[in-house]
């Protein structure tokens, strides 16, 4: 499947989905005009790759800044990703943050509790641009 590559603005997250290596990194800050023209290809991509049988999935995540809006569309990819590990594929989602960026780490958590399937890592120290 083609790789999605979106490039960041200063109101959307850099995008990219490797989904021949089932990486995929979303990164940066992520406050859009119009979430769902934004996030709308996003997740008809990963709807396709997640239909398809295949190896693990790791997804890597660092956002310095996210609206509610946003939160919304996290939750879509998240619940996606579920699915998919509730059907037998190994999923990993990294939550990346800062050193000390509380509301980050409790964003995380909450995010981590509607998840069963998936294996949900809290990462202190974000990676320095994962994306």
């Amino acid at each position: 499947m083609e790789r999605l590559t979106i490039a960041p603005t200063g109101r959307t997250p850099a995008i990219d989905f490797d989904f021949d290596g089932g990486v995929l990194r979303l990164s940066g800050e992520s406050y859009p005009d119009d979430v769902a023209t934004f996030f709308g290809p996003v997740f008809g991509a990963l709807r396709g790759f997640l239909a398809e049988p295949g190896g693990p999935v790791t997804f890597d995540i660092e956002l310095v800044y996210f609206n509610s809006s946003s939160a919304k569309a996290l939750m879509n990819i998240f619940q996606m990703l579920e699915e998919a590990a509730r059907g037998g594929r190994a999923v990993t989602v990294n939550w990346r943050f800062e050193d000390g960026d509380d509301a980050m780490r409790e964003f995380g958590e909450d995010f981590s509790e509607d998840l069963e399937d998936v294996t949900f890592n809290l990462v202190e120290g974000g990676s320095g641009g994962a994306a």
